[in-house]
């Protein structure tokens, strides 16, 4: 497979350290044993990827790495509640098997061992979800069935502290990230100056991902200052959409729009915007009229 970034795309801290740090691999194996009733066996080899490929707002999957050739593990870091997880992994795990299949290999009669994929969305996000949630890409399917030809599961994981899921205990470095997200949003709330220099202090001193922070502290600074204005030109645009959609008379009900922004359907709402009849479909969907 490719390793090759996307230079446009910054990093996120979450990604840095499951993928770009020098402990990465360190980090990838203790993730995989925490979501896995067996270890990996000492020695099992982990190959980093990216999937090469931009789907939403320049960004590419988030980290993705082959277990001994045999499992491909996808997660993503999610700070607002998405539910189109299902589909923004179909489109990665399509990418990647093109990168891992040679076009030769696609045509022979025999079939062709694939590595297993897993997917996983880990949330941090102020907005009270669930603890643990399986996402299908057969529940946005119009036409219901019970057996889909196509399907895909994504497990989401909450792992705010507050929330306590099992993972944290299993997987220190998964923890600690959660703990340090927490002290940056703590400062960040309190609106005082440089949270993130204020946050990297206190976690040095905790111990929260000290020797990581030591190491990459600026560098740190300038993921969440990036992370974050990433954040703030979303919930931007989100507010402007409705705006224009009073300017253009096609106001999106208030109902509706808090539903939508809080299953992070940022596409549904500038549809709806533009579209009277997408917009009372929605409208039914959600039972607001």
């Amino acid at each position: 497979m490719q390793d090759k970034e996307n230079r446009e795309v910054k990093n996120s801290v979450f990604v840095d350290l499951f993928y770009a740090d020098e402990s990465a691999e360190e980090n990838d194996i203790a993730l995989f044993n925490a979501i896995h009733d067996e270890s990996l066996p000492e020695g099992t080899t982990i190959r980093r990827f990216k999937v090469d490929t931009t789907i939403y707002m320049n960004f590419q999957n988030d980290i993705s790495f082959d277990a001994g050739g045999k499992l491909l593990i996808f997660g993503e870091h999610q700070s607002t509640v998405n539910e189109n997880m299902p589909l923004r992994s179909l489109l990665y795990i399509g990418r990647a098997y093109e990168q891992l299949v040679s076009i030769r290999d696609r045509y022979k009669r025999k079939q062709v061992p694939l590595p297993t994929p897993e997917f996983y969305t880990f949330y941090n996000g102020k907005e009270k979800w669930d603890k643990e949630k399986e996402l299908r890409l057969s529940d946005a399917y119009m036409i219901k069935d019970s057996q889909p030809m196509l399907d895909l599961k994504v497990k989401m994981i909450n792992i705010n502290p507050s929330e306590q899921h099992e993972i944290l205990e299993k997987c220190q470095v998964l923890r600690e990230y959660s703990q340090f997200i927490d002290t940056v949003t703590k400062y960040q709330e309190m609106g005082i100056d440089e949270p993130y220099k204020r946050a990297i202090r206190e976690c040095i001193e905790k111990g929260i991902l000290a020797d990581y922070l030591k190491r990459k502290g600026s560098e740190v600074v300038n993921m969440l200052t990036a992370e974050y204005d990433y954040e703030m030109d979303i919930e931007v645009q989100r507010e402007e959409a409705f705006e224009s959609g009073k300017e253009l008379g096609l106001e999106v009900s208030r109902e509706l729009y808090a539903k939508l922004k809080q299953l992070g359907r940022t596409d549904d709402i500038l549809k709806a915007i533009e579209d009277a009849e997408y917009q009372k479909k929605l409208l039914e969907e959600y039972k607001i009229i």
